[in-house]
């Protein structure tokens, strides 16, 4: 069996070092190697980039002490540490000259067996293959990762025509289950399958929205959110990727496959050359498409502006009215939106309709030329672009005969493999049966499953009878082996009443039917943000305490529902943990965590305190980290300062260090299986289940705490960290996490924090300060400083 201990990465420009960080990640120990440099530091290049990743927004890193899994050297010093490795991946510049020659050093140092692959984004594999040893081509590939490689999810594994089928075997399942890719299968054909479709279709857009008289502004946002893709839309995309970056694989697309008639006949535009030209490329030269100015308008908001497709000169956004945009704004159901905008008659519906029917056309095209089923081009477009859907969700989503329609009115015709689906009677690319996902395999000519499908636990492929309960907020599904999940379904899964008795309900049933245990998860990009404001604000404003003092005992009681049934409560994340959130899996059995989980204690941005036993719960983790001669005080104050200052954990690693999570939790790195591990973590806890007993023994420090947490607290208000309205707060957590003003140390019950967690939270809703904190968050969508 092959195991990955150590790998050696070569190169630390921005790729390379992104990925020894998410290598390091991943637990592996890692040496980055790069050019050597003069001077007492000859690994200074190396060094340089680690330590500016430190500083990078977004954290390539998932806790900064992830760097010492980091070793740095030179290629003039160091290659034989590439003896230890069982991987090499090379991530030096796209030139295969400089490839080959770096090849050659690293086979005289390489043990035999020890995988061997590139990071290229378009040279052919076997071109880079030439001229090495037979053991070396067998273990050698291409693993194409994207940028940022923490953050984005694809990962293209490319043979070459002499690499061993076992070592890409390995790769697809060691990306997906080490990395948390979702590693897709291509050819070794230029660009691959990613590149390849995305920047033929952001060409294409780059095209219409001239022919169409659209600004680039109303371009993006018709582009972006409207169908399903990030809110960079198109031109703001190729900003961000560079346009040289974006012309130099256009160029290399129509270049390197002449038989590419779409490609070859997309027009660069005028306007595209003359931004390179005059070197205005994007983010990294401060304009391209769009160019901050460094001013801010009436509202506060940088001044941005956008660049005019026929003058070449820029311009603030031009406000385009369209009643396609305008309509989309209105429809809530992103499929639903789609499909109203594929067929809208001005010039932004023909823009979707266009450019996805050359989308539809050119995907189905590249089957078999850059991969052998369509599922891996929806993959890849998924991962890679970020998109909801991929070209052939998109075509099941406005329909195969639509999508027809729309290609013949380019004057085109879809390639053989479609007319014998259409002729055989098939009508959808995919189709979902017993909650398991199957597409259109042109080489079977029927359905086959998606690799994968059945450990990824997905409410949409499931069938009504699945369903045991139900409320406006809620679905209770049973998702096999006697195991019951309970999907949030209110917006933005905020957490009300419908919530919490649906967690109340569910518990119950569980407890009282022939169940294992209850998965609280769902398919959201988010968990959830939190309690629903909006019902503690009206309940606020109108001073209803006695009405807030029963919902905020409802979600106490909700959240010690989860740690003392009698069943296995497992949570399952994913994205933003926020407030109630947190507070829930902080009181369940254990969490399935998915590495990109965002998790913190929030309430403090709102003017309250985690009042769903979040603050109690500090209190008991506190007193559980305590032992025999400890001093108390700095891990007291510790936590009080992770409540206090609302911190906000931006990996599931770093929330074990503020406390969020412990070793109950489990790390899933591979997102779409975050249910199916809970699910199986529920199935291990059930076999010989027994509840916990309701704490009484939590110890406090009273008096002796308050006084050091006042001056924690007084310290952040000197250091300018602190409004006074800040303090008040904090001296309401200190409060409550000490046990009250008990005269000296002792030990309370939960209950008894719970209690004055409440009664907190409730005088803090009476604090006009709060009030203008939640109704600011509420109309801006973030914290007030006040």
């Amino acid at each position: 069996m092959r195991r990955i201990n150590k790998v050696g990465v070569l190169g630390s420009g921005v790729m390379g070092t992104g990925i020894a960080c998410h290598l390091a990640n991943a637990g592996f120990s890692v040496v980055m190697l790069d050019m050597v440099s003069e001077g007492p530091d000859r690994n200074l290049i190396a060094n340089t980039a680690i330590d500016k990743s430190l500083k990078a927004s977004p954290a390539p890193l998932y806790s900064r002490k992830f760097k010492s899994r980091i070793a740095t050297g030179n290629f003039e010093d160091d290659m034989g540490q590439l003896a230890s490795c069982d991987w090499i991946i090379e991530v030096v510049k796209e030139d295969l000259t400089i490839k080959r020659s770096l090849f050659e050093k690293v086979e005289k140092v390489r043990k035999a067996g020890t995988l061997i692959t590139s990071n290229t984004s378009g040279i052919p594999i076997n071109m880079m293959a030439e001229g090495r040893s037979d053991d070396f081509r067998k273990h050698f590939c291409g693993t194409h990762f994207f940028n940022p490689p923490r953050y984005l999810a694809l990962l293209e594994i490319i043979p070459g025509k002499d690499t061993d089928p076992e070592v890409i075997s390995f790769f697809m399942n060691f990306g997906k289950e080490f990395l948390g890719k979702r590693t897709v299968l291509a050819k070794d054909t230029p660009a691959f399958i990613a590149n390849r479709i995305g920047v033929f279709s952001m060409g294409k857009i780059f095209q219409l929205t001239r022919d169409l008289g659209l600004s680039i502004q109303a371009a993006d946002k018709l582009t972006g959110v409207a169908i399903g893709r990030p809110k960079t839309g198109t031109f703001r995309l190729g900003d961000l990727v560079g346009l040289d970056t974006a012309m130099f694989v256009l160029n290399g697309i129509r270049q390197n496959n002449p038989n590419d008639i779409l490609a070859n006949q997309t027009e660069i535009p005028e306007f595209f050359r003359r931004l390179i030209e005059n070197k205005w490329l994007g983010d990294k030269t401060g304009s391209g498409f769009y160019k901050k100015t460094g001013e801010k308008d009436a509202k506060g908001k940088p001044v941005i502006l956008g660049y005019n497709l026929e003058t070449f000169e820029y311009q603030p956004d031009p406000g385009q009215a369209l009643e396609s945009l305008n309509a989309s704004k209105q429809v809530e159901d992103p499929e639903k939106r789609i499909r109203m905008l594929f067929d809208y008659k001005d010039a932004g519906g023909q823009l979707i309709r266009t450019s996805l029917a050359y989308t539809f056309l050119y995907a189905a095209q590249r089957i078999p030329e850059i991969a052998d089923s369509l599922y891996s081009i929806d993959e890849a477009m998924q991962a890679g672009f970020a998109w909801d859907y991929g070209p052939f969700h998109y075509w099941d989503i406005v329909g195969l005969d639509k999508g027809l329609e729309a290609i013949h009115e380019l004057g085109l015709t879809e390639p053989e493999w479609v007319k014998e689906m259409k002729s055989s009677g098939f009508t959808t690319f995919y189709k979902n049966e017993n909650g398991q996902s199957y597409f259109y395999d042109r080489n079977t000519r029927g359905y086959q499953p998606v690799p994968g499908s059945i450990r990824n636990i997905r409410f949409g492929l499931m069938s009504e009878e699945q369903i045991i309960y139900k409320n406006d907020e809620v679905r209770l599904w049973n998702i096999g082996d006697d195991v019951l999940c309970l999907e949030f379904t209110s917006k933005m899964n905020a957490i009300g009443g419908g919530i919490l008795q649906g967690v109340q309900d569910s518990i119950r049933i569980a407890e009282d039917g022939n169940w294992r245990g209850i998965v609280i998860g769902n398919n959201s990009k988010n968990f959830t943000v939190g309690a629903n404001l909006m019902l503690i604000a009206m309940l606020a404003y109108e001073q209803e305490f006695d009405e807030l003092n029963r919902a905020v005992n409802l979600f106490q009681q909700t959240t010690m529902r989860c740690r003392y049934s009698k069943i296995p409560v497992i949570a399952a994340t994913q994205g933003y943990v926020f407030g109630g959130g947190c507070e829930m899996i902080m009181h369940c059995d254990a969490t399935a965590i998915a590495a990109e989980s965002y998790i913190g204690l929030v309430e403090v941005g709102v003017g309250l305190l985690p009042g769903g036993g979040g603050t109690k719960e500090f209190a008991v983790r506190t007193s559980d980290s305590f032992y025999d001669g400890d001093v108390q005080i700095p891990r007291l104050i510790e936590r009080f300062k992770t409540i206090a200052t609302a911190s906000v954990a931006t990996s599931a690693y770093e929330a074990y260090d503020y406390g969020y999570l412990n070793n109950k939790d489990e790390v899933v790195m591979y997102l779409p299986e975050a249910i199916f591990k809970a699910k199986q973590k529920v199935i291990a806890l059930s076999e010989n289940y027994v509840p916990p007993i309701e704490r009484k023994d939590v110890y406090v420090l009273g008096r002796t705490g308050l006084g050091a947490l006042y001056s924690a607290a007084h310290t952040l208000k000197l250091g300018n960290y602190a409004s006074d309205h800040d303090i008040l707060i904090a001296k309401k957590i200190a409060y409550v996490l000490c046990g009250g003003d008990l005269s000296s140390p002792q030990q309370v019950s939960e209950q008894y924090l719970l209690d004055i967690e409440r009664e907190a939270f409730l005088s803090l809703c009476g604090e006009p300060k709060t009030l203008e904190r939640i109704s600011y968050m509420l109309e801006k969508g973030k914290p007030l400083r006040n």
